[in-house]
């Protein structure tokens, strides 16, 4: 597959994740006849929110969204996976910590808003902080899978289970009750509605024992913005299988509906290369890993997915998003303070 590079610089941060836009009267406001969002990393969720527009003439820009998360401004961080679902655009944290640990719990979040409140002035944004209650619900639902997911490494658990149980303790923090040392921690990279609005999470981490990819389904997520929450509960895990390459661990980078009921992602390695990565020291196989495009249905029955390859995107590494639009392929890669668009 040949690529085109389209390159941007947005408030001097890389991307994640690439969602299309649905709403015409935003695409009006810029003069654009198609875009995407994507959401920057490391910052809190309102100042991390972009829009990558295609104006009426062909040309390409990119436009940093000023939203206001209410009382939850400076409150989260690391925004990651985007998802439309009854209205609105979902905005998911990773759940994970720095690349040596421990948990974060401001990256332990969700927002949404409404494409048409970004229209005009300050966009609006709607943020649920869980405190660890979908890090419970998914090492539950782990503990009960027809599969064995890979064990963490001595380092992996003490640097993010036991260092974030420690810390949380000395602060006296209501949230230490829902980690014990046995939990895998989670980093979520990928999220798609299903028909029924259940949410599919993506794990970049855990992956299987054999190396393969978990997809963790959670329903009620809507509910966690109702004025008396109610927590959204796991219904069940299912693995990717046939597109993890031999000795590797693969996890999702990206997942998207497609228009035929199915699903397209981005599978890729479990941590960045370079960086520090406890994870890559307990399991250096899911390290010099690259992006492949794949797609999958969810079965009918049972927690196999039966994966298809549709593109090796060697030699890259660091494929975060992708969107299949107007038969082109749409792709965001991780980059150090740029944001950079590949179209084939």
């Amino acid at each position: 597959m040949t690529l085109r590079l389209l390159e941007f610089v947005v408030a001097g941060n890389e991307a994640s994740d690439l969602l299309p836009v649905h709403s015409t009267a935003l695409l009006r406001a810029h003069g654009a006849r198609r875009g995407f969002w994507t959401v920057l990393d490391e910052g809190p969720v309102e100042h991390c929110l972009a829009l990558l527009l295609e104006l009426d003439d062909g040309t390409w820009t990119a436009h940093h969204v000023a939203a206001d998360a209410g009382p939850e401004n400076g409150r989260t961080e690391d925004g990651e996976a985007l998802a439309h679902h009854d209205g609105w655009v979902y905005v998911f944290g990773s759940h994970f910590g720095s690349k040596a640990g421990p948990l974060r719990p401001r990256r332990a979040f969700v927002a949404r808003f409404r494409e048409d409140d970004a229209v005009g002035g300050r966009l609006p944004v709607q943020v649920v902080r869980n405190r660890f209650r979908v890090h419970r619900a998914v090492n539950d639902a782990l503990l009960k899978a027809p599969f064995t997911p890979l064990p963490s490494g001595e380092r992996v658990r003490s640097r993010f289970i036991g260092e974030t149980v420690a810390r949380g303790t000395a602060r006296s923090k209501g949230w230490v009750d829902r980690l014990v040392p046995d939990d895998l921690p989670l980093n979520v990279e990928a999220v798609a509605f299903t028909p029924a609005g259940t949410a599919l999470l993506g794990l970049r981490f855990p992956v299987t024992a054999a190396g393969e990819p978990i997809l963790v389904e959670l329903a009620g997520v809507p509910g966690m913005f109702d004025a008396a929450p109610v927590w959204p509960e796991a219904l069940g895990a299912y693995v990717l299988t046939g597109v993890t390459p031999p000795g590797a661990l693969t996890g999702f980078r990206a997942v998207a509906p497609t228009a035929d009921g199915g699903y397209a992602a981005v599978i890729g390695s479990i941590d960045a290369l370079g960086k520090g990565s406890v994870l890559l020291e307990d399991h250096p196989a899911g390290g010099d890993v690259t992006s492949r495009h794949v797609r999958f249905r969810l079965p009918g029955a049972g927690h196999l997915v039966t994966g298809e390859l549709v593109a090796d995107l060697a030699p890259f590494h660091h494929v975060e998003g992708l969107a299949e639009l107007d038969g082109s392929c749409f792709y965001v890669t991780d980059e150090d303070h740029r944001v950079a668009l590949w179209v084939g």
